[in-house]
This record gives structure tokens, C-alpha cells and sequence, in this order.
């Protein structure tokens, strides 16, 4: 049963210049970084200094973030950084936002260290004067009273409820998410209401699916406290619950009114679900942005390590990344299938296990390994894409030595076979007029496809090979 709190509540520059790097072709990501002057926003983040190499020189442009007004400017996600971790230090009030465009339902990610402190970034995407706040039990207790206090501080005409489900991913079906809409109808919300998702992966999918539901669709506002969130969930308004037979299978796309990310939340996160949403940071540098993939080679102990301005540049790249996708193709119709490299066999690992056994970034890395892997050996190191002749052998090694280094699973789990591993597939999402269709790599690191056309032969093999029945 879903433990349930009543948590009602009434209460009451001068400009550096940044060169502008060059650009995909996408349409509007901007990355603004704003003094806390006046009743500008504000964000306290680690002071931290990428360094961009320059597209035709061995000589680097360097990026640095100071106390002072600087004028928003536009960065690719094939701007290539060589950032070093620096040392956190000290650091001046800041804000850094990434902008999903999306004509009318645009939307802004903030991104930084102490925003749960900052009440001007909530309150500003609220409509209404009631906010029903979906979270669990395991972020309430760390969380919850800090948004509630964002929420309604100096905005008396404000109330709060929330709702506070169990934690894991085997709950994200339709008998918890009915305590959403319990929770919402006794308490009387109406249209204007809004609701906020406090979680991760699991709690902002269910939030938003709730609030696309709810009275045919109410605002919501995301609030990431996980990086796998933070990075790749919580942007983009996928929204669902996953069914016994599948994965995310019932469920909407429906944009958040914003994407708040303290990045202070995950100084809580585990261990393994750092690892988790290290995972999907790797996705992003294998599918379409190689220069971020090479800051992530150099980068990964500080990941794991948690420096606060390592994890700060991944989630904003990531974000960028993500960004400019959604933007592109906001309901999955191509260029964003390829966001899902390694989760058509990940979800078959979640499915078959049963949800929650194998975290889903840790499903992805493996499925990223398996998704493109062919050769029967006993790690799984070759990948299809390499079989096929469309990608060199470094790139499997350098795959697999990152997987590794971030101690995620490079194999599925023993208890996967040939058969639980096909029946999942084939009610997988990308499946179309009965055809599979995967994301694997072609070409140079950064590049991948959105195809049918493989070689199903090689697809058996795969799974015969890594599967012990």
C-alpha cells in the first residue's frame, strides 16, 4: 500500500562575451547564465571551466562562469569540451538554463546547486492556487518540506498537498498511480491546479502521466532528484506506467510547464543509481555528440566520484543534447528513436527480471553492449554494428572499457534466455507492422541508425550467445 501524507500546506551586471560554437542545424537550445542582481533568478552552482578545442586548431577557446551578466548564447551539442574537473570551489550565484523548443509548449531546464532553496523558479510556472506535490518514500523525508517551503514561501494564496507513493519501478503500474487521482479528486483539484513530480525516473513518469490525465491534462512541473532523471527522463514529456507485459507500454507524451534540477539532490543518490544515470550520460555521446563522449572518457572517475562540476557539465551537456532531439521530433516519429540506443533489449531485461531487480541505466548498459553486440564470446565486446562492418573495432573497445570503468553490466543477467529476451522484444515500442526496428551505430563515434534493415541472423546469434537457455 502507498503511504499516503496529508501535507497540506497555506503559508504564507556588466556582460563576459562567450563565443557562440557551432551549431547542428536543431532548432533553439540557448544556454543562459544570469548575476543574481535584483530580482533576476539565481542558482549556486560549482564554479567550473570547460574548455572548448577549436574546430581547426589544436589551440581551445576557454568557457568561464564569473559573478557577472552574461548574454544568453546558443551551444551545439557538437561543440567538443576537453573539460578537466576542477577543484569545487566557492562559487557565485548563478543560473544556468537549457530551453526545449517547442513553439507554444517550450519550456526551461534549470540546472545548479541549491534551487530548492530558491522559491522564484517554482512559483513562476505555478497558474493556479492549489499544487499537488507526487513523491515517495524515499525522497519525502529529504525533499518534500523544502518544496513545499519553495512553493508557497511569501505566496500565501498557495496550498499544497501531497502524495507520497512507495519507492521502486515495480509500483509504477496502474494500481499506484490511481493513488495519484485519489489524492487529487478528495482533495478537489481543479483545472487550474498543478501538479509536481519530486523523484526520479519512476515518480516523474506516473506524475506526468497523472497530470496529462487528470481532467483532461493540468500543469506539472518536473523536479529530478536522480541523475538518470535529470539527464534523460524528466526532459522531453514522455510520461507512462509500465505494464506486466512490457515496459512503458500505457502512457502519453505531455511537456512539463518547466525542469528544475538541484544538483545538490544527488549528494543523497546512491551508488548504484549514480551508476544508473551514468549510463544514459554515455548514450548520449555514443548516438550523436563523440566530443562529449571523449570528455567522458577523461572524465568518468570524476563522475563516480561525484565532483560537483564534473556532474554539472555532464547534466548540461546531456540536457543539451536531449533538448535539441525533443525539439526536432518531440513524438518519436525518428530522429528521437535513436535516444532509445540499448533500451529495447535493457527493457527486455527490466521485463524479464522482474521491475526493479536490475536498475534501468544498469539494463541499458548492458543492452547498449548486447544492443549493437554480435560475436559469441564471453564478454559481450563485439557488437552487431561492428559484425555488420559499420563501425571500427576502438569503438567496441572503448564502449565496453567506459561501461566497465562505470561499473555498469556489460551482460545480461543469468536468468535472461533466447526466449524471454524475444517474446519482451517483440511487443517493444519501436516494433512497426510487426518489423523490430533498432538504434545501432554506423559510421564514426557520435553517428547511429533508426533500422529495420539488419541482418535478424545476426540477432539470434546475439542472444544465443549471451544467453545461457
Amino acid at each position: 500500500m502507498a503511504a499516503i501524507a496529508n501535507h497540506s500546506v497555506v503559508s504564507s551586471s556588466g556582460c563576459n562575451t562567450l563565443s557562440p560554437l557551432r551549431r547542428r542545424g536543431s532548432k533553439g537550445v540557448s544556454l543562459l547564465f544570469h548575476d543574481s542582481h535584483g530580482d533576476r533568478p539565481s542558482l549556486r552552482s560549482s564554479s567550473f571551466n570547460p574548455r572548448f578545442p577549436s574546430s581547426n586548431s589544436s589551440s581551445h577557446l576557454s568557457l568561464g562562469i564569473r559573478r557577472t551578466c552574461v548574454e544568453p548564447v546558443r551551444l551545439s551539442a557538437s561543440s567538443a569540451p576537453t573539460m578537466e574537473p576542477a577543484k569545487p570551489v566557492s562559487s557565485p550565484t548563478l543560473e544556468t538554463i537549457v530551453d526545449v523548443d517547442l513553439g507554444s509548449r517550450s519550456y526551461p531546464i534549470y540546472i545548479g546547486s541549491g534551487l530548492l532553496r530558491e522559491p522564484q523558479f517554482l512559483q513562476r510556472h505555478v497558474k493556479g492556487k492549489r499544487v499537488l506535490v507526487v513523491t515517495n518514500t524515499k525522497v519525502a523525508p529529504l525533499y518534500l518540506d523544502k518544496v513545499v517551503d519553495a512553493l508557497t514561501r511569501g505566496n500565501s494564496n498557495v496550498s499544497v498537498d501531497s502524495v507520497v507513493l512507495p519507492d521502486g519501478e515495480k509500483y509504477k503500474d496502474m494500481e499506484t498511480l490511481m493513488k495519484i487521482f485519489d489524492k487529487a479528486i478528495e482533495t478537489r483539484l481543479d483545472r487550474r491546479c498543478t501538479f509536481v513530480a519530486l523523484g526520479g525516473g519512476v515518480i516523474g513518469d506516473m506524475c506526468g502521466y497523472a497530470a496529462a490525465s487528470f481532467l483532461r491534462g493540468v500543469n506539472f512541473i518536473q523536479i529530478p532528484t536522480t541523475l538518470m532523471a535529470q539527464v534523460d527522463s524528466s526532459v522531453g514529456g514522455k510520461t507512462g506506467i509500465n505494464h506486466r507485459l512490457g515496459k512503458n507500454l500505457i502512457g502519453a507524451f505531455y511537456q512539463p510547464q518547466c525542469v528544475l534540477i538541484d544538483t545538490d539532490t544527488l549528494n543523497t543518490l546512491p551508488n548504484r543509481e549514480l551508476a544508473s544515470g551514468i549510463a544514459e550520460v554515455i548514450k548520449y555521446g555514443l548516438i550523436r555528440d563523440a566530443p562529449f563522449f571523449e570528455w567522458q572518457e577523461k572524465n568518468i572517475q570524476a563522475l563516480l566520484a561525484r565532483d560537483p562540476s564534473a556532474l554539472a557539465y555532464a547534466i548540461m551537456r546531456s540536457c543539451q543534447n536531449k533538448a535539441e532531439v525533443v525539439s526536432e521530433d518531440e513524438k518519436e516519429s525518428g530522429t528521437r528513436a535513436t535516444l532509445n540506443l540499448g533500451h529495447t533489449f535493457g527493457h527486455a531485461i527490466e521485463a524479464g527480471l522482474g521491475y526493479g531487480e536490475w536498475l534501468h541505466g544498469e539494463a541499458v548498459a548492458a543492452g547498449m553492449v548486447l544492443h549493437p553486440s554480435l560475436a559469441a564470446i564471453e564478454v559481450m565486446a563485439v557488437d552487431m554494428s561492428h559484425r555488420l562492418g559499420w563501425i571500427d573495432s576502438s569503438i567496441v573497445e572503448r564502449v565496453m572499457r567506459i561501461t566497465k570503468e562505470a561499473k555498469l553490466p556489460t551482460a545480461p543477467p543469468d536468468g535472461m534466455t533466447v526466449d524471454t529476451f524475444k517474446n519482451y522484444m517483440a511487443v517493444d515500442k519501436k516494433v512497426a507492422d510487426g518489423l523490430l526496428r533498432l538504434i545501432l551505430l554506423k559510421g564514426s563515434l557520435g553517428n547511429c541508425v533508426f533500422t529495420g534493415d539488419y541482418d535478424r541472423k545476426a540477432l539470434d546469434e546475439t542472444l544465443r550467445a549471451f544467453c545461457k537457455s
